[in-house]
């Protein structure tokens, strides 16, 4: 349909890189994208911290879970939501509530979307690294944030030294309600996106690996997921009202 849309719809995770840097002049306009984003009330609350020195990005890697990825490739970003810049400004801010929990996480989150695709369009491939949350308070202290920051997630860029297959999403019929949310789940949709994702990993694993959407979901949503993470954003100034 048009260039946009195309970079879009052929996004897929990377994570095996060339050795190949991206040029100063990509770089800024990657991140000049990132902050053209739209921003709730203008408020700006987000923070990228650019990773470059190569033991820190080892440290990151280890604490991400032991994703090699985040020590090779060309640039890893961590994404922050960041109400310190403005208690520098204003002392008297009152901080804490929920809601700017949301905003600090929304706005990074569409931050990092814009720099991803602007990568893309560029033939760059890249991979969000939310293993950064398996070890949050660490990941902090490394890169030294002060109260009021913490890290979000990660994002490596580079140049995609591998070409894998896309991994098909919810089908829009279950994903977009129309005026009124839909309460019940259309079973038999469901059943044919299931296949297809048990296909999809067959493939991409060769035989080793097969489980429906469900069944994956089912794994995960049946556990916890890092408890920790209330007291930490709560030491750290958020959420605490």
């Amino acid at each position: 349909m048009n260039h946009t849309i195309d970079t879009i719809l052929a996004h897929r995770s990377i994570r095996k890189f060339t050795e190949q840097k991206i040029e100063e002049d990509q770089l800024k306009a990657i991140l000049d994208c990132a902050i053209a984003a739209s921003t709730s009330s203008f408020i700006q609350c987000v923070s990228i911290v650019r990773v470059t020195q190569q033991d820190k990005r080892e440290t990151l890697a280890a604490l991400a879970g032991g994703q090699s990825y985040v020590a090779s490739a060309a640039e890893f970003f961590v994404f922050c939501a960041d109400f310190n810049r403005h208690k520098q400004i204003q002392p008297e801010a009152q901080l804490g509530f929920t809601e700017q929990t949301l905003i600090g996480s929304i706005d990074a989150a569409l931050m990092a979307q814009n720099a991803l695709l602007a990568a893309e369009s560029l033939g760059l491939g890249g991979v969000y690294i939310g293993g950064i949350r398996n070890k949050p308070a660490a990941v902090s202290e490394l890169l030294t944030m002060p109260d009021n920051v913490i890290p979000l997630f990660g994002l490596c860029l580079g140049y995609p030294d591998q070409d894998p297959e896309k991994k098909p999403r919810l089908p829009l019929s279950l994903v977009v309600h129309q005026d009124t949310y839909q309460t019940t789940l259309d079973k038999p949709i469901l059943d044919e996106y299931d296949r297809h994702i048990r296909e999809y990993y067959r493939n991409r694993t060769g035989g080793n690996k097969e489980m429906s959407w469900s069944e994956q979901i089912s794994a995960t949503l049946t556990k916890e997921s890092r408890p920790y993470m209330k007291d930490f954003i709560n030491g750290k100034g958020f959420s605490t009202r």
